[in-house]
């Protein structure tokens, strides 16, 4: 038996330990606009009026019509939450331009969220129809949905993230 305490091995599943995944799950939609500004290389940040603090999220995507499907995982930093001035400028600083429109979605608040966007994976996806067969009905979310909250609805994430990926890539700048 050693003196000195030896390291816990993680699993080889990378589901406990060091290597555990803490990023919180949850749902929100996009529209693929603003998806396709992403693959740009334009957008690297989400503007939200309401989000999580303080921690890492997993963001399964549900991407809005015309596309009607749920089929890109975005890994998103902890949000800066500010002021709906201070979150503008980081619009504007990222996209010029972008600054006026989201100091005029959040402007009402005390505060706001600017979530950097740090990875991101397209799959094949579930369609919008397939998803209410499944589970026996849904709703785009309009805000965002814990999914550890709605473990149906988050097998049927964690499905769709087990298929292949489709492209990916790791956003540059935060």
């Amino acid at each position: 038996m050693s003196a000195f305490p030896q390291p816990a091995q993680p699993s080889l599943f990378g589901d406990d330990g060091p290597l555990r995944d803490t990023r919180e799950p949850v749902l929100m939609s996009l529209n693929p606009v603003y998806y396709d500004l992403i693959w740009a290389g334009e957008k690297t940040y989400e503007f939200r009026r309401r989000f999580l603090t303080g921690q890492s999220v997993r963001w399964y995507v549900y991407l809005t019509g015309p596309v009607g499907r749920l089929g890109a995982v975005i890994d998103l930093g902890p949000a800066v939450v500010d002021a709906p001035e201070q979150i503008a400028e980081i619009a504007e600083r990222t996209r010029a331009g972008n600054g006026a429109s989201v100091f005029e979605y959040v402007r009402d608040l005390d505060q706001a969220f600017a979530i950097p966007i740090q990875r991101v994976a397209e799959y094949p996806g579930m369609p919008l129809e397939q998803l209410r067969t499944e589970l026996g009905g849904f709703h785009p979310p309009q805000g965002y949905t814990r999914l550890r909250n709605h473990p149906d609805l988050l097998s049927i994430c964690e499905k769709v993230r087990a298929d292949s990926v489709r492209r990916e890539m790791t956003v540059p700048g935060h």
